[in-house]
């Protein structure tokens, strides 16, 4: 048995402990918090045992705290970081290296640069293995992940066929629990956006890719508007929409018109928190027009990294097959059926 903590209980923080605390190969130490607020509660009352920062512990007076976060992290096998992004490279410098622990780092923090958390971001699509052995690994973004499980089935199928992939990120604005973030009644655009130097970490820097990103006032899910360019023809679109049939967490959805009623089927289907975790491409915006396929497809962003954090403990604590690694994750996250719920909610009629 494996003795893992969560150092933060934000959105990535709040979903792994609730999906986490029922695998039973791991006991799940607790969860950290660094500021005294209602989360502690929400915490608690899920029955997770709640670390404090030891500088802070008098501010957590007033609630039933377990013990410090260096105490939990002195006592794990290893430490998913879910702290406030940014946060990463310091608690690795600080706290976890020095405690000689394991660690997984979040789309917050980079693999670039001098306060680089990892040599090594994570996508299960594509480099499961090479996790292995590694001490410190970084689980990749949300757009980041999405963008794996689209682009490399792809790669895999037509190879030297595809001549550069053209993406426009949607982001939305906050995620569902950012309650206290203003989502401004504007679009912003980004200008020398991260996510693609991100996927070419894992896909290898020369992947012919090529991204512009934009933010909009909304907080229900990313959209992609990814366009694939062939040397030749390319492929018809259903040939396009098989290869993902049976790919994991991509489902298929015909007549969805939004990325709100996507998250409302999630909920009216008790799915944990409104989450889908997994991309959805939407058929009836497939194109492929000349040398180009043109594809949209949107991207859960609260819930897509969490069965990936699964995926990355069982590579760096047990280095599991794929395979096994596989089918312990979907015990716990069903994805299987609720990409059947979702594709027949969303059937070509």
């Amino acid at each position: 048995m494996k003795k893992v903590f969560i150092n933060g209980y934000g959105s990535i923080g709040s979903r792994l402990a609730q999906f986490i605390k029922d695998d039973p190969e791991i006991t799940l130490i607790g969860v950290g918090k660094y500021s005294p607020d209602e989360k502690v509660a929400d915490a608690i009352s899920r029955g997770f045992d709640v670390y404090v920062p030891e500088k802070k512990i008098d501010a957590f007076k007033n609630y039933n705290v377990k013990g410090t976060i260096e105490s939990a992290v002195s006592d794990c096998d290893l430490v998913v970081d879910a702290a406030p992004g940014g946060s990463g490279y310091t608690n690795k410098v600080t706290l976890y290296e020095p405690k000689n622990v394991l660690a997984i780092y979040q789309g917050g923090e980079s693999v670039f640069g001098e306060h680089r958390v990892s040599d090594l971001l994570f996508n299960s699509r594509v480099n499961y293995s090479e996790a292995f052995g590694k001490r410190h690994v970084m689980q990749g973004s949300c757009n980041v992940t999405g963008m794996g499980r689209i682009l490399q089935p792809l790669r895999e199928k037509y190879g030297s066929q595809i001549i550069r992939f053209d993406g426009i990120l949607v982001r939305r604005w906050a995620d569902l629990e950012q309650t206290e973030k203003q989502v401004v009644d504007t679009i912003e655009w980004t200008p020398n956006p991260h996510h693609g130097d991100d996927v070419k970490h894992y896909l290898g820097e020369k992947t012919p890719l090529f991204l512009q990103v934009i933010k909009v006032p909304t907080r229900q899910m990313h959209l992609h508007m990814m366009n694939v360019r062939f040397k030749d023809a390319t492929p018809r679109p259903s040939e396009i929409l098989d290869l993902f049939k049976d790919e994991y967490g991509v489902a298929t959805l015909w007549t969805a018109k939004g990325t709100k009623q996507i998250r409302d089927a999630a909920e009216s289907m008790k799915f944990s928190f409104k989450d889908t975790n997994m991309i959805h491409i939407h058929a009836n915006m497939l194109e492929c027009i000349g040398d180009t396929v043109k594809m949209v497809y949107s991207d859960d962003q609260t819930g897509i990294v969490i069965p990936e954090n699964h995926m990355l403990m069982q590579a760096m604590l047990f280095q599991k097959s794929y395979g096994d690694a596989f089918k312990h994750t979907e015990k716990l996250f069903h994805m299987g059926e609720k990409k059947k719920s979702l594709e027949a909610m969303f059937a070509q009629k």
